[in-house]
């Protein structure tokens, strides 16, 4: 089994009176991992799966004497699927209000109903946590250093989905699944989107057009829907955990790009399978996009492992200037230009650095780019 990196931060969280939040897409592996710390930490332990009809039942009309009886003398809950159970944010908060001695283990695989049935009933009562698909930094522990190192091409066109990972030559079958069943499985149960062909043309677009700066505009006029609903959809898939944007920076300069915005996928695998297209890099003219689209996913994991709490940009100008990644933490700029090719020249333009003169600038290539996105737990060289 594949050692998950937040394990360790969740097992911490428990028993502190808060109840454990962990959400992300389908099949990243978020039973898996509860099953596991349940099973480690040797309590007992009651599993709710949200996805099984008695248990929406079980949840229904309940107060706080119901669930008492509910969780009897249980150390630890685990509620798979919340999202499944109507009304579930009151009834969380009814829950860690009366029990706060149980330890309650809640896991969800869309924020299409979680967000707002949690948001307000749950402040200031809970931890949340988001689970990824795997990353470079955990198969590197589980691996050896070396050995993904070597695989890393592969990782750029098929992913890091569990399944994928632990099933070679089986990548393709896998991601078609993944893509056609799971995909969009959360909004289209919402009965969100009308017309779905519509949605599967946006998430093309948006995958091919990865790396460069998304105008809603064009997408209503290569979909033939207006702005709005556009824009309605990519939320949607936000919250569905497929896509994740980030903003451009501009801090009034007058020639920056200040409503931009790139649209990213939190998996390579996905973005390919999306655009049918699992062709070797040697084979592609989009190498460059999956570079960025990788460095900036895994970098995105390893800010929360690392516990990191960053702002997310990029930088443009009306010129064409621009930074690949820009994070902000307390108050310092961190720009990075990402280059696939090592011998590739990066020219940092004149103008970010005359704007932000107190910024850090560094260039990521295939050479140097382990610890922008390796945590700092240790893997051998094997």
């Amino acid at each position: 089994m594949i050692d998950r990196e937040i394990k360790k931060i969740l097992t911490d969280r428990f028993f502190k009176g808060k109840i454990i939040l962990l959400i992300g897409p389908r099949q990243v592996g978020k039973t898996t991992l509860s099953k596991t710390i349940v099973n480690e930490i040797e309590v007992d332990h009651l599993w709710l799966d949200g996805d099984e009809p008695d248990v929406r039942i079980l949840f229904s009309n309940v107060n706080s004497l119901r669930l008492k009886n509910i969780v009897g003398d249980k150390r630890v809950v685990v509620i798979d699927e919340a999202q499944r159970i109507p009304h579930i944010g009151i009834t969380l908060k009814l829950m860690i209000d009366n029990m706060p001695e149980i330890q309650f283990l809640v896991t969800g695989s869309s924020a299409l109903e979680l967000t707002d049935e949690l948001k307000e009933p749950l402040t200031g009562r809970k931890y949340e946590y988001f689970l990824y698909p795997l990353s470079f930094s955990e198969m590197s522990s589980q691996n050896g250093l070396l050995n993904e190192l070597r695989l890393l091409e592969q990782r750029m066109i098929y992913g890091y989905y569990p399944e994928v990972v632990t099933s070679p030559g089986n990548e393709k079958e896998i991601l078609r699944l993944l893509s056609d069943s799971y995909l969009y499985k959360d909004i289209l149960k919402a009965g969100l989107v009308k017309k779905p062909p519509i949605l599967e043309k946006i998430i093309q677009a948006l995958a091919l057009q990865l790396g460069s700066e998304v105008s809603f505009a064009e997408l209503a006029q290569l979909t033939g829907i207006d702005n709005a609903t556009v824009e309605r959809y990519v939320d949607l898939l936000e919250k569905a955990f497929v896509i994740f944007r980030i903003s451009s920076l501009s801090r009034n300069a007058r020639n920056e790009i200040k409503k931009g915005k790139k649209i990213y996928f939190y998996d390579n695998g996905i973005r390919n399978s999306v655009i049918k297209n699992f062709a070797p890099l040697q084979l592609r003219n989009d190498v460059g996009a999956l570079w960025e689209n990788f460095l900036i996913s895994e970098r995105i994991k390893n800010n929360q492992i690392s516990g990191r709490w960053v702002n997310k940009y990029f930088w443009r100008t009306h010129a064409q200037q621009e930074i690949d990644y820009i994070e902000e933490c307390d108050g310092i700029l961190h720009a990075y230009e990402f280059k696939w090719n090592p011998k590739k020249k990066a020219k940092i333009p004149k103008t970010f650095s005359r704007l932000y003169p107190d910024s850090e600038i560094e260039i990521i290539t295939r050479d140097n780019f382990e610890n922008f996105v390796k945590s700092s737990m240790k893997s051998s060289l094997r």
